[in-house]
């Protein structure tokens, strides 16, 4: 019997747009193995009555007709007068087909009670209650499963954080796998496991003694080397840095150990040791294509694009697999590197797969910088949707087109009816009030603003850009300062949300606070938009010739930014810095 964590883990989604076997299909599903047929002396003798036979029809008929609730309580009444394991099964899975994870337990519970022996039954109950939060009554189910697995049960663990990943009581996940560990002490893959659980549950310590002992049982383990090496990056880069230097004396050929250790260089800084270690790569693999491409991914956090240029090329000549992803990211190179043209023939050669829809947006957005405006909209206009997240992106893509003409009405109209299909996206929501600001509908943008916060809490640019526009506006700046001190809570370090909070000071009167918070932002990211507020606070604060000395350099850099502009405009009566 497998150990199907993965597939559990999918089934504890309990999405109600997942694809329901029909009952034919459900029968000829499942393990074939002799241990999981149901045996049909086993099965009840249950006589078909009419009540039986009615429920039956109801809830096959009400599933037809997309009745999810109708289907769920027939089918689970059915469960419990049948208690026929098949139909506590396809009850459970209509109940998780109409996103129902109460019902789900209820009667997959029947189904572990009906069918003890089937891991499909104990798989199933076990992701649901992991699922629910229910970790002390998944436990038996988990243990079953594990003590299944015999020699696959190391495998096991390295998938169960997976499956525990959605708990978000990072310290009782860490006690049932030490829990469930007990057993298997002498298994490398169970500390692991441990490791990976204390370091969610910040544990640190715990994480670093326990992935040590799953290295020193098995040491040549790459996987572990590069955790380890991460959990001791934590407190000291030195210390990771000897760690994998040594581990790489000892097993040279580890390629993934070696291309943390490049990562971890390059994030240090230590550029040329950074490019001896990508150099050493791709001389020991000449022939192997996925180093090939990690390699020519290194050189691109360092910018050194002619390495990548290359090595991508030579992945896509030595038969790497995923070759839209190679497209893609070489279509980016191109941008980067200011060459349009190849890019949008490279971002062509994508055809399918996750990169196919980001690359024909980018195509897209490259034929509207040609000057290509229609046939960009056009383009985005016929790429198929296969969901409401892509319909979304397609959208905002045509949007963002849009805004850099400065067409503002028609950016508004294209997400208010965008939003008509989609009323509650996020990101249609956000970018509809960034038009309505820019049209001066300030009730739209408050209402759509004020939607977004309730429908994400934790989105901190919604935060930000009701204060903000607050801020702007002289209007309701206690409030303005609590939306944007809420933003910086939750996105300490963005330089624009700090921005805003120096700018709500400065409408309030409080100059210096304003000033302090400025300066901070400022120093993160010379931002045009930033300098027009920094350079405006010192200039109210008499410092004339340090806020000339700002904006100078700001436009140099963006001399078309119209909230500099303005700024020069209202407050020099003129667009050029003497």
């Amino acid at each position: 019997m497998k150990f199907k964590i993965l597939g559990v883990l999918l089934l504890s989604g309990l999405t109600a747009c997942a694809q329901l076997p029909s009952n034919k299909e459900a029968e000829k599903t499942g393990e074939s193995a002799d241990a999981e047929e149901i045996s049909q002396q086993n099965l009840p003798k249950q006589e078909l009555t009419a009540p039986i036979l009615f429920d039956f029809l109801v809830g096959e008929t009400a599933l037809q007709r997309g009745n999810l609730d109708i289907a769920v309580n027939r089918y689970v009444k059915l469960a419990k007068t049948t208690r026929d394991p098949r139909i506590a099964k396809r009850a459970t899975e209509i109940s998780l087909h109409a996103g129902n994870p109460f019902a789900a337990e209820q009667a997959a519970t029947m189904w572990v009670e009906l069918e003890p022996e089937s891991a499909d039954a104990r798989q199933t109950i076990a992701a649901l209650l992991v699922n629910l939060g229910k970790l002390d009554a998944a436990r038996p189910h988990l243990e079953k499963l594990l003590a299944s697995e015999k020699e696959g049960v190391g495998n096991a663990f390295m998938q169960l954080n997976q499956l525990l990943a959605r708990n978000p009581d990072k310290a009782a996940t860490l006690k049932l796998i030490q829990q469930l560990a007990q057993p298997y002490k002498d298994l490398p893959e169970v500390h692991f496991a441990i490791s990976q659980a204390a370091w969610f549950a910040n544990q640190h310590p715990l994480a670093q003694e326990e992935m040590q002992r799953a290295l020193a049982l098995r040491p040549e383990w790459e996987i572990a080397a590069v955790h380890n090496g991460r959990i001791l990056q934590r407190n000291s880069v030195e210390q990771a840095r000897e760690f994998y230097r040594d581990y790489l004396d000892k097993y040279p050929a580890s390629n993934e150990v070696r291309v943390a250790y490049t990562r971890l260089l390059i994030g240090a800084g230590d550029a040329d040791l950074a490019r001896a270690q990508i150099q050493w790569l791709m001389d020991k693999n000449p022939e192997d294509a996925e180093i090939t491409l990690a390699a020519g991914l290194l050189a691109t956090e360092m910018g050194d694009f002619d390495v990548t240029e290359t090595s991508f090329k030579k992945a896509l000549a030595l038969g790497y697999k995923d070759t839209n992803a190679v497209y893609f990211h070489l279509a980016q190179i191109y941008e980067e590197t200011n060459r349009p043209d190849l890019a949008m023939e490279t971002y062509q050669m994508v055809k399918s797969g996750g990169r196919y829809l980001p690359a024909q947006i980018r195509y897209a957005d490259l034929l509207a910088l040609k000057g290509h405006l229609q046939e960009a909209r056009e383009h985005l206009k016929k790429l198929p949707a296969a969901n409401d997240q892509q319909a979304a992106h397609l959208i905002l893509a045509e949007a963002q087109i849009l805004r850099r003409t400065k067409a503002h009405q028609e950016v508004y109209d294209l997400l208010d009816e965008g939003l008509k299909k989609l009323p509650d996206y996020p990101e249609l929501l956000y970018d509809r009030a960034l038009a309505a600001d820019k049209l001066g509908k300030f009730k739209i943008l408050e209402q759509d603003l004020r939607k977004l916060i309730k429908l994400k809490p934790d989105n901190a640019h919604a935060y930000n850009a009701l204060g903000y526009s607050f801020a702007e506006r002289g209007t309701h700046l206690p409030e303005a300062l609590k939306l944007i001190r809420k933003a910086v809570e939750l996105s300490p370090d963005d330089p624009y949300i700090m921005d805003s909070l120096g700018w709500v000071y400065y409408r309030m009167g409080k100059f210096t606070e304003g000033l302090n918070f400025l300066n901070l932002a400022f120093a993160a990211r010379p931002d045009p938009e930033i300098a027009a507020h920094l350079g405006e606070v010192l200039w109210v604060k008499g410092a004339k010739d340090d806020a000339k000395n700002i904006w100078r350099s700001a436009l140099e850099k963006d001399p078309d930014n119209e909230i500099l502009l303005e700024t020069l405009q209202r407050l020099t009566k003129k667009k050029v810095i003497d």
